[in-house]
């Protein structure tokens, strides 16, 4: 059954929605194909890919004649589809273990916009030179950074006992801050730059411009 899944993405490598899918997928040890779509050419745009796809963005996850839009519905459904003890968990077994992660999901991808801006995927994974943060961004980085401590407890190696996709999602959004030099406390900074050692994330780093620091 998992091999007619294909993930589309962009061809720069750069989503951090895709990052998040294409983890899931070799975390669960699927194959799956990857298919890149040249948005600057507005390929995401083509009836082909906007019809079945339904909201014409990335990523796009294929199962069969199965479309799913979104990464944190491809994530879950990934995690219900492809179970443990058969595959790698990517959420806790617990209600509010799931929650919690689900939480910081959904943190990561609506709060802190000015962070997400001002320090783009491209400073990461393309060659985009950083500026130096705005007001609003230093504010959005401090917030970041309060918020982050809590979710990871002092001297925890992941925020929910063991890895899970809220700790590749927390990271990337740190690794915002960690990669281009902003201020972030050395024990958040440790905790990204160990969750980025994780085999599924060099395999997507190596698709990248990404630089070890």
């Amino acid at each position: 059954m998992p091999d007619d899944l294909v993930l589309y993405g962009g061809r720069e490598w750069s989503s951090p929605y895709v990052f998040s899918a294409f983890v899931a997928l070799k975390e669960k040890g699927l194959p799956f194909q990857v298919e890149l779509l040249d948005l600057a050419a507005g390929q995401h745009r083509r009836p082909e890919y906007a019809g079945p796809s339904f909201t014409g963005r990335i990523p796009a996850l294929r199962h069969g004649d199965f479309w799913l839009a979104e990464s944190s519905a491809i994530d879950e459904y990934l995690e219900e589809l492809f179970p443990p003890p058969g595959h790698a968990a990517l959420y806790p077994a617990d209600p509010r273990g799931r929650a919690k992660v689900r939480m910081i999901q959904a943190f990561v991808r609506s709060d802190v916009a000015a962070v997400r801006t001002e320090r783009s995927t491209a400073t990461l994974f393309g060659e985009q030179a950083p500026l130096p943060l705005s007001a609003e961004g230093k504010a959005a980085a401090e917030r970041l950074v309060a918020i982050a401590d809590r979710f990871l407890p002092a001297g925890a190696r992941y925020v929910a006992g063991a890895f899970t996709l809220a700790d590749a999602d927390l990271a990337l959004l740190l690794q915002r801050l960690v990669h281009n030099r902003d201020p972030c406390p050395e024990r958040l900074a440790t905790y990204a730059r160990e969750i980025f050692r994780r085999p599924s994330i060099r395999e997507w780093l190596a698709h990248t411009r990404w630089q070890d620091r």
